[in-house]
C-alpha cells in the first residue's frame, strides 16, 4: 500500500518515511523546501532515503492545487500523512499570510485529493498551539480549544474543523494528532534545543524567555514516529455513542478523531537546559527575558486517549534524548 507523506524534507517527515521504508512500505514523498530555515538541513535529512527504491521524491508546493491533484491522480496513494505546514509562532506574527497558503488552501488541496481518490486514511499534523489560553493541566483533547493565541494555532485549529466537515460529508477517515514539542537528531533550527546547542557550543548567551518559567511536555522524535504509524495502520472510526447534546470534542458521528501526542510528562526549561549543558559539558551563559508574544508558559499532554485506543507509551526520558540530540549535532555540524 502506497503512503503520501508531504514534508518528507522535514524533522518528523524524515523521520516517519525511514519508518515506513524499513518495514516494507511504498513512500511518496512531497516537500516545497522552502527556505524557512537551511534547505542544507532539509537535504541532508532527504539523501537518508532518497535513493531507496521504495521511494519516491516530489518538490511541490501544497498550495499549487494543480499540481497536488497530478500527484495523486499519478501515484495513487491509499494513505496519506500530512506533516507540510509553515510552522512557528513568532513567524505567524510577522508572517501571517505564509500560513494561509500552506496550512489553510494547501491542506484544503490534500483534502479533495484524499476525498477524490478513495483515500483509506487521512493523518494530519496538529499541534499543542491549538490550546493557546487553556490554563487546565494537562491539555486534553476534550478541552474547548476556541481561543488561540497565534495564527499558526488558529491554522491548526482549522485544520482540524476541515477534516471533519470531510469526514462528514465524504467518509473520510481523518485523524488529527496535536504534536507537544518535538526535539531530537535532525530537528529543526527554528527550535529551542537547537537554538541552545549552537549559542552554547559558540560561548554565545542564549535567551531564556518568561524569565525560565516555561514547562513543556517534551517528546523525543523516536516516540512521535512510533506514535504517528500506530495511529496511521488505524484509520479513524465514527463514535456511536457521541451525543450532540454534551459533544466530545475529539471524536464524532463522523470517522473523524483527534489525539494529543507528547511524552505526557512535564519539563521545566531549566531542567532541560541542565541536561543540554551536561551533554554538552558545558555551562551556558543566560540571558532571562520577557515572555514573547503568542507563547504560552506551559504545554502539558493528556495522552489518555492515545494509549487506551494504541497502546501508546512513550519511553525515552530527557536526559536521554538529549544526548542523542547533542551527540549528533555535534557531529552533523563538526564540533
Amino acid at each position: 500500500m502506497t503512503t503520501l507523506i508531504t514534508g518528507s524534507a522535514g524533522f518528523i517527515g524524515s523521520a516517519l518515511c525511514l519508518r515506513l521504508l524499513e518495514r516494507g512500505d511504498i513512500v511518496i514523498g512531497l516537500d516545497n523546501h522552502n527556505d524557512y530555515y537551511d534547505p542544507a538541513l532539509k537535504e541532508a535529512r532527504l539523501a537518508r532515503h532518497l535513493s531507496h527504491p521504495n521511494y519516491t521524491h516530489v518538490r511541490l508546493d501544497l498550495a499549487n492545487r494543480v499540481g497536488v491533484e497530478q500527484l495523486f491522480a499519478k501515484y495513487k496513494p491509499k494513505k496519506v500523512v500530512n506533516l507540510a505546514a509553515q510552522a512557528g509562532v513568532r513567524y505567524s506574527i510577522a508572517n501571517p499570510l505564509a500560513y494561509i497558503d500552506s496550512n489553510i488552501l494547501g491542506f484544503a488541496n490534500i483534502l479533495e485529493g484524499c476525498r477524490h481518490h478513495s483515500i483509506k486514511h487521512l493523518v494530519y499534523a496538529s499541534s499543542s498551539s491549538v490550546y493557546g489560553a487553556n490554563k487546565t493541566m494537562p491539555f486534553s483533547v476534550n478541552h474547548n480549544v476556541d481561543h488561540p493565541l497565534s495564527l499558526y494555532a488558529a491554522s491548526k485549529k482549522s485544520n482540524e474543523l476541515m477534516a471533519h466537515t470531510y469526514s462528514h460529508l465524504y467518509g473520510l477517515p481523518t485523524t488529527g494528532l496535536r504534536f507537544f514539542t518535538v526535539y531530537g537528531p535532525w530537528g529543526r533550527p527554528d527550535m529551542a534545543p537547537f537554538k541552545f546547542a549552537k549559542s552554547i557550543l559558540k560561548n554565545e548567551t542564549i535567551k531564556i524567555f518568561n524569565y525560565g518559567n516555561h514547562r513543556r511536555d517534551f517528546t523525543f522524535i523516536d516516540d512521535i514516529v512510533e506514535g504517528v504509524i500506530r495511529v496511521l495502520d488505524k484509520p479513524a472510526k465514527n463514535n456511536p455513542d457521541w451525543d450532540a447534546y454534551y459533544p466530545d470534542p475529539a471524536t464524532s458521528t463522523a470517522p473523524w478523531r483527534l489525539y494529543n501526542i507528547g511524552g505526557h510528562s512535564l519539563t521545566e526549561l531549566m531542567e532541560f537546559i541542565g541536561a543540554m549543558e551536561s551533554a554538552l559539558g558545558i555551562e551556558a551563559k543566560k540571558e532571562f527575558l520577557p515572555m514573547q508574544p503568542g507563547d504560552v508558559p506551559d504545554t502539558y499532554a493528556d495522552v489518555e486517549n492515545l494509549v487506551t485506543d494504541f497502546n501508546y507509551q512513550p519511553t525515552t526520558k530527557i536526559e536521554t534524548g538529549v544526548h542523542k540530540f547533542v551527540d549528533w549535532y555535534k557531529d552533523f555540524y563538526g564540533y
